[in-house]
């Protein structure tokens, strides 16, 4: 069974630094809601919703999504960095689903597990995890399927791209940041029409550069559109954290929806 990184521990002690550097005080964080729900088709299902605390006007076309899988353990000591996502790096018109990485099985190795890389005890991979999810928020809120988005990170990346390219999926743009491309495991095919923002340093040291160099260069080729965008610093959360997502939202809200169009652009 392959790892998603080349080394897993070091992936979850990278990951855990973010908690540690953006959690360390949840003041900023009042005015931002949070509430779990566990979904019916299977008791280990949980995802957290994650909003403004005083919604204003309901947007006219449903609310956005963003469904995020953390790296690291993908739990929900997670949340308050996502939540910060939420307040410094979205519009008010987004509300952020944030699945909670469930455990199958006691050695489970794979944080985020998919159709393609199977896991004991998995009973609901994870690329309809978030199908399930999504539908969930849907019953409860009006929402854009325009821009229903996913970003992952480390761990989580894989998997956001296999939920891109599987039939039927709600994701409409895909946010890959600091993950590996495990191509020869993807459905590529079913990548056309699809928009993929791919965010990784070059000097990573666990997910290596040339894997988001491959996306970029081979999404395209299969009728996505594609922009691999670097930043400084190596593995993990580095610098204008929150910008930089920014910058993938506003991309991917440009381009989720331009069907077939075949690019790839390279920014230093």
């Amino acid at each position: 069974m392959r790892s998603h990184c080349s080394n897993s521990m070091v992936a979850a002690v990278a990951a855990a630094l973010v908690i540690v550097s953006h959690a360390s005080a949840q003041d900023d964080l009042a005015d931002v809601r949070e509430k779990t729900y566990r979904l019916e088709a299977d008791r280990k299902l949980r995802y957290t919703l994650i909003g403004a605390a005083t919604p204003g006007d309901r947007p006219a076309q449903g609310y956005k999504l963003l469904v995020v899988l953390p790296g690291g353990d993908g739990g929900d000591g997670f949340t308050p960095f996502v939540k910060r996502i939420f307040k410094y790096a979205l519009s008010d018109d987004y509300l952020i689903v944030q699945p909670l990485a469930p455990k199958w099985n006691k050695q489970q190795k794979i944080v985020w597990p998919t159709a393609g890389s199977p896991t004991r005890g998995v009973k609901v991979p994870t690329e309809e995890f978030i199908r399930l999810a999504v539908e969930d928020v849907a019953g409860r809120a009006k929402v854009d399927r325009r821009c229903t988005f996913a970003l992952g990170w480390s761990s989580g990346g894989p998997a956001v791209y296999a939920a891109s390219m599987t039939e039927g999926t709600p994701i409409t743009g895909t946010f890959a940041a600091m993950s590996v491309f495990h191509w020869k495991d993807l459905t590529l095919e079913n990548a056309s029409g699809h928009a993929y923002y791919v965010l990784h340093s070059e000097a990573d040291q666990v997910c290596p550069f040339w894997m988001a160099r491959k996306a970029a260069a081979e999404l395209p080729r299969h009728g996505a559109k594609a922009k691999l965008q670097t930043y400084a610093g190596g593995h993990g959360w580095r610098g204008d954290v929150f910008g930089n997502i920014t910058a993938g939202i506003e991309w991917l809200e440009e381009n989720a929806s331009l069907g077939t169009t075949v690019a790839v652009s390279v920014a230093e």
